[in-house]
């Protein structure tokens, strides 16, 4: 009986060791792109912020800062922390403006997701 629980618990261990190891599928990156709210990214396909003062009004009105990358694509910040937290307040300070971002990035059906690691004007 000892023998059949120690093999089930190193199973087990393994098992759960392969699941954190594949959880993790980020990719280690660095942007360079635009601080925008989300809706103007999504609806009125701005290649850029109209300014600062539009950008930080419609994040103090709750819309989501994301960073729009030269190339047009879209990363919406996230935290890697359970439970997670906005990023907005960490991106205000930059908002309207273009950034250099290093990070970790999640890409899921072509949604990109960026744990920031680091940013600069």
């Amino acid at each position: 009986m000892t023998r059949l629980y120690r093999t089930f618990l190193a199973l087990t261990f393994i098992g759960v060791a392969c699941f954190a190891i594949a959880a993790d599928n980020s990719t280690d990156i660095k942007i360079s792109g635009w601080v925008i709210d989300s809706a103007c990214a999504y609806t009125k396909g701005l290649d850029k912020p109209i300014g600062v003062a539009c950008a930080k009004a419609c994040a103090k009105n709750g819309s989501p800062l994301v960073i729009l990358r030269d190339d047009g694509t879209i990363f919406l910040p996230i935290d890697s922390k359970t439970p997670s937290s906005s990023q907005n307040s960490k991106l205000m300070p930059f908002a309207g403006e273009h950034v250099t971002v290093t990070g970790k990035d999640y890409v899921r059906n072509a949604s990109h997701a960026l744990v920031i690691d680091k940013i600069t004007r």
